[in-house]
């Protein structure tokens, strides 16, 4: 059992910078791919990025690509999100994902642990 608690939210203006933490529980955090997605009001929650269990290898969605970036720290159980030139389509709840999948490329169905989701608000 992981149990995922994200901070770091908060509303911002175009163009700032916000991180996201996501800290794990458990001892076995290293052997999870972890990820961001992202669920606006009304639609899908979607794929936002991934990153391997040793940190090295990432994959992101084409809209997050070069303003995003996730990275974790094994020896703290802890993944994040840094999130460059934030734009009004980025609002959205945003959720940790801890996965067994061997894919960087995930989708809401290969998820094993989700957080809580924090939101994220970008105003114009």
């Amino acid at each position: 059992q992981v149990q995922l608690v994200e901070s770091g939210g908060g509303l911002v203006q175009a163009g700032d910078s916000l991180r996201l933490s996501c800290a794990a529980s458990g001892r076995t955090f290293s052997r999870y791919i972890m990820g961001w997605f992202r669920q606006a009001p009304g639609k899908e929650r979607n794929f936002v990025a991934a990153i391997g269990r040793s940190g090295l290898s990432t994959y992101y969605t084409d809209s997050v690509k070069g303003r995003f970036t996730i990275s974790r720290d094994n020896a703290k159980n802890t993944v994040y999100l840094q999130m460059n030139s934030l734009k009004p389509e980025d609002t959205a709840v945003y959720y940790c994902a801890a996965t067994n999948s061997i894919s960087l490329v995930l989708s809401p169905g290969r998820v094993d642990y989700w957080g809580q989701g924090t939101q994220v608000t970008v105003s114009s």
